[in-house]
């Protein structure tokens, strides 16, 4: 979850009117077209087994190829071919899907094919789903083709691990097998409508070689290998990440069809068309948590675009969600978008405080969330940049309902006050500060982070609690720890956000599935009443019935409490003239592959070099 700070008018007024930084450059031959920008959260990697993070599955995705991908510019969204020859044939119980592999695809260069072209198989996808499985990897991915029930699989990996045996990668299993060398296939214990959405993502489904993989061992999540747009030139953990384009990418030719109405992108599509892909040379990717040092880098074009502008920022960037009139001046593109997410607290359910599901616990977390002040976290904390939280399923997605309605909103120190005077939670030691039933002091401890957002965050949260008589304290540690400890269900609340990468809303259900426990479900929630609700919309088609099933599942949520929904965030992105083509495609994250950079624009306006 990325909570955005406070700062003073007069220091926003005098960055936005900085001048551009005007640097020399090299004269002899053109240098390289390179797209800078900067994450706000570090990455962890770039095995697709071993990531979940949102920034290094960014990076991933222009390295790996998934068999499917999305149409970057149509709306709404629509899959089509990658390295599949066609789309995958598909049996009318949606339990069987056969997959066609384009010959003559290449992965990149690496020491461990000694210098020969190492052509992309069938064999390799199978073998890179299988890796999900292995237990060495510890993939946060696995819930997803569990839950599936890829016939076989879950049943050899529990045998190798009751036998203590590593995962055998040759032993043949009924569900996952290639029919011939361009050509695999997929059979389901159960029907799964939408399998498919999984195989559009590089950095969940992508290739991988397996001789790349025994050759770096426990060593490949720095040294990624895919038959992409790009490769990865150099890394600096948590500091720099360099991607360069891949010498052996097949030829892909820019064509998309811009929605109906959109002039902007019409006129895009009508550029780039035919060209090949990618468009630029290198992606040069920085990470900057603090939101003041992010935004000045990309004033002074050190950065060629802002990713999420911090909303602290918005009224004078962006004055009533329109572009201020001194960046439009400069040419500055502006695109806003909200993005299929939602952000939560979570509790962790296997605490013996916030945990439980007896009555009295369901009363605690209850009034917590009924004491946390939305609308004035959005106005102040999130600058009016999202929208309360109803449910824990994230716009733009089938399950979210801009109807929908429920407790999770509300605000109300009298009621929450009520429930926890009602169930024992209350001061009986005189010391000012509410005791657990038993006596015990009631102290909530919230994992977070060192930056500044995350402050702005713990202050909100602190005052909330105080106004309710509730201890709480930070327990502050890097992302990637917090993450690291979360899955190992060491932590008792922490804030985080979840992004869908396709258009259904079953990502954000299985943040509560029980067997996801370790993996997508946090807060370890494991109630035999959703697991049923989430099993049975998975296999159903969409239409009414399924979104019945999907909102009585939002609906035991909202009563347990196991996540405070707090907001699904509104984005803008910010980019300099020179940047050519710029839109932002919520389920594409390697987008860098479809925008230019127009060399003399950037020289014309001053921009750093590249």
């Amino acid at each position: 979850m990325n909570f955005y700070p406070l700062i003073r008018v007069s220091a926003l007024a005098a960055a936005l009117l900085a001048p551009l930084v005007a640097q020399p450059q090299a004269a002899s031959e053109a240098p390289p077209k390179v797209l800078r920008y900067a994450f706000l959260i570090a990455e962890t990697g770039f095995d697709p087994p071993q990531i979940t993070d949102l920034y290094s599955r960014t990076v991933a995705s222009g390295i790996f190829d998934a068999p499917l991908e999305f149409e970057f510019l149509a709306k709404p969204a629509r899959m089509r071919p990658n390295t599949a020859a066609a789309m995958p044939e598909v049996s009318a119980d949606f339990k069987t899907f056969t997959f066609r592999i384009k010959p003559g695809i290449y992965f990149a260069d690496d020491p461990v094919f000694k210098g020969k072209k190492r052509e992309l198989t069938a064999e390799d996808y199978v073998y890179s789903l299988k890796r999900h499985y292995d237990p060495q990897w510890k993939s946060g991915n696995l819930y997803i083709l569990e839950n599936a029930k890829i016939l076989g699989l879950s049943e050899l990996r529990k045998k190798l691990m009751d036998d203590k045996k590593p995962f055998d990668y040759d032993t043949p299993v009924e569900g996952l097998r290639t029919l011939d060398r361009y050509t695999f296939q997929i059979k389901l214990g159960e029907a799964t409508p939408r399998f498919l959405y999984n195989f559009t993502d590089g950095s969940f489904t992508g290739a991988q070689a397996r001789e790349v993989v025994e050759f770096y061992g426990d060593k490949i999540n720095g040294h990624p290998v895919g038959t992409g747009p790009f490769y990865l030139k150099s890394w600096t953990r948590s500091s720099r990440i360099v991607l360069a384009r891949n010498p052996n990418y097949r030829e892909v030719r820019y064509d998309e069809t811009a929605p109906v109405g959109d002039k902007r992108l019409q006129a895009v599509a009508a550029q780039f068309k035919g060209k090949k892909l990618p468009l630029i040379d290198e992606v040069h990717i920085s990470i900057i948590e603090e939101p003041q040092p992010r935004w000045l880098s990309f004033l002074n074009a050190e950065q060629d675009l802002m990713d999420q502008l911090p909303p602290v920022f918005a009224p004078t960037v962006i004055p009533n969600n329109r572009l201020a009139p001194n960046l439009a001046k400069q040419g500055i593109t502006m695109v806003r978008y909200p993005r299929a997410d939602v952000s939560v607290s979570y509790f962790g359910m296997e605490h013996p405080v916030v945990g439980g599901y007896e009555p009295h616990k369901v009363a605690l977390r209850r009034a917590i969330s009924l004491a946390v002040d939305l609308e004035r976290e959005i106005r102040l904390v999130r600058s009016g940049q999202a929208i309360p939280g109803q449910g824990i399923v994230g716009p733009e997605t089938f399950g979210y309902d801009p109807a929908f309605k429920s407790e999770m909103s509300d605000f109300s120190r009298g009621r929450a006050k009520a429930l926890l005077d009602m169930h024992g939670w209350v001061d009986k030691d005189g010391d000012g500060w509410r005791d657990q039933p038993d006596g015990q002091p009631l102290v909530l401890e919230y994992a977070t982070s060192p930056d500044q957002t995350s402050r702005a965050l713990n202050e909100h949260w602190k005052k909330n609690m105080d106004a309710i008589g509730i201890r709480m304290v930070f327990k502050i540690a890097k992302w990637p720890e917090n993450l690291k400890s979360s899955r190992a269900g060491k932590l008792m609340m922490w804030g985080v956000g979840w992004s869908a990468g396709a258009p259904d809303g079953d990502t954000f259900l299985a943040l509560a599935y029980g067997p996801n426990k370790g993996g997508a479900n946090h807060a370890r929630f494991n109630l035999p009443a959703y697991d049923r609700l989430y099993e049975k919309q998975r296999g159903m088609p969409d239409g009414p019935e399924r979104q019945a099933v999907m909102d009585e599942a939002k609906r035991i949520l909202v009563a347990y409490m196991p996540y405070k929904v707090h907001a699904h965030r509104v984005f803008t992105d910010l980019a300099h003239p020179w940047v050519v083509g710029y839109h932002r495609n919520i389920f594409v994250r390697e987008f860098y592959k479809y925008v230019d950079i127009d060399s003399t624009e950037l020289k014309k306006r001053g921009g750093a070099p590249h």
